[in-house]
């Protein structure tokens, strides 16, 4: 299952973008709410119904948890303590974490970034101290993949579903999406 986590104040693109190219893949994708409520409202105002809650899931059968960006989204997932604990237990077990734009400073708090290269939103470099800062698009670092910005997202995304189905498979739906 791949997770993809939700506050109030998250980026509509940063977090429907890999929703919608990685469920075009066939994949099983959840939306979750780190609140007790499902639905979620975006930094730009727009109601999201997520498919469960933070509290309602077992994260074991995690293979990857994705973070959006978005003010104050990222800051509300920073701050909650049973996801940092989730991205850690995620790392240890070497699966897949990726976060885009402000996202990473959830990674940052979780201390999953320790010596691994990152990227972020401008601006946000001095809340991932221990990171090995990098003005990529996208950067991979073994199972951490982090986006730069919402101009990222289609990239980031794609980034992702790289490590889930062949390259054949991601060209052709890079095609059917009128991206090459």
């Amino acid at each position: 299952m791949i997770y993809i986590f939700l506050a109030n104040g998250f980026e509509d693109i940063e977090a429907l973008t890999p929703l919608d190219v990685l469920r075009r893949a066939g994949l099983d994708v959840k939306l979750v709410s780190i609140d007790s409520e499902l639905e979620v409202k975006s930094s730009h105002g727009v109601s999201v119904l997520a498919d469960a809650t933070l509290n309602s899931i077992d994260l074991s059968d995690s293979e990857a948890m994705i973070i959006p960006g978005g003010m104050p989204g990222a800051s509300n997932l920073r701050d909650n303590l049973m996801l940092r604990k989730a991205l850690q237990i995620q790392n240890a077990a070497g699966r897949l974490i990726c976060a885009i734009c402000a996202g990473p400073i959830v990674l940052s708090a979780a201390g999953v970034l320790k010596a691994r290269k990152a990227t972020c939103y401008p601006g946000f470099e001095e809340q991932l101290p221990e990171a090995v800062h990098s003005t990529a698009l996208v950067e991979e670092d073994g199972n951490i993949i982090t986006g730069r910005g919402p101009g990222a997202a289609m990239d980031f995304a794609f980034a992702i579903l790289q490590r889930f189905v062949s390259c054949d498979i991601v060209k052709k739906m890079r095609q059917e999406m009128i991206l090459e």
